[in-house]
């Protein structure tokens, strides 16, 4: 079998199984596993695969930002149990970044139904709808140019506040999660305020995926994969992040739904 054959060969199985190991690979294209970690190399210079510890991920790729509808509808019992874990890692007195996104609603309905003394600080929109007239939850929301498609404030008008507030947490939503390019996003935008959240942290910055989010890689990027302090993921996510090189000072937390 020729090179390309093989790299064709694995390219269609981690299409189907969304990973592939060096061990399985080699005995069953009769050749040595030196040969398959080159074809690795190969398909990951491409930018097709991600090299793990004996194999590689698929990586998946997001170009165009999709509708927020259609984000809050995925994955949304696993996006609930990583919002409440998630909240869970906040103490009374914390002040915490939360950007936007699907999930980051959750962690924030989340830190709500805890009803203890935290402040947000946030460009998700939608936070607004959440707050109740009484409670012990503060919010306070980033300024900023208003992004529909993302229910999200962003852009330099942002910068204004976030440059007045170092908080001691951040929790981070992403469009991609990868163990190589780290934090993306298909927005400039977002990535530009996330970065300056992620800045202005001075304490742990976690990190909020579940699965459809881990191996992706999208256009900006937010932030390196060491900025990671802790990562909350679903099962799946956990799954597929098991043999990854992710970096040895990340947490991963598992939440079950």
């Amino acid at each position: 079998m020729l090179p390309v054959e093989r790299q064709r060969f694995i390219q269609e199985l981690a299409m189907k199984n969304k990973s592939v190991s060096v061990s399985e690979l080699a005995p069953e294209l009769e050749v040595s596993e030196l040969t398959i970690r080159r074809d690795l190399d190969s398909l990951c210079a491409k930018g097709v695969l991600e090299r793990t510890h004996g194999g590689a991920t698929l990586r998946r790729n997001l170009n165009i930002e999709p509708d927020y509808l259609q984000k809050a509808s995925e994955c949304s019992k696993e996006k609930q149990a990583v919002g409440k874990l998630a909240s869970s890692l906040l103490e009374e007195g914390d002040t915490v970044y939360i950007n936007s996104g699907s999930t980051t609603l959750e962690v924030i309905k989340a830190i709500l139904e805890r009803n203890i003394d935290i402040t947000i600080v946030t460009n998700n929109i939608d936070a607004m709808w959440l707050i109740k007239s009484e409670g012990n939850v503060k919010i306070i929301f980033v300024g900023g140019y208003y992004r529909p498609k993302s229910h999200s404030v962003s852009g330099r008008l942002a910068f204004n506040l976030i440059d007045q507030i170092y908080a001691n947490k951040a929790i981070i939503g992403v469009d991609g999660f990868s163990p190589i390019a780290g934090l993306t996003t298909p927005v400039l935008e977002e990535a530009d305020t996330t970065r300056a959240m992620i800045d202005h942290s001075v304490g742990s910055k976690i990190v909020v995926a579940t699965e459809n989010k881990i191996g992706v890689v999208s256009n900006f990027k937010t932030a390196p994969i060491e900025r990671v302090d802790v990562l909350v993921t679903d099962e799946n996510g956990g799954n597929l992040l098991r043999n990854t090189e992710i970096s040895k000072h990340i947490q991963v937390l598992i939440a079950k739904s």
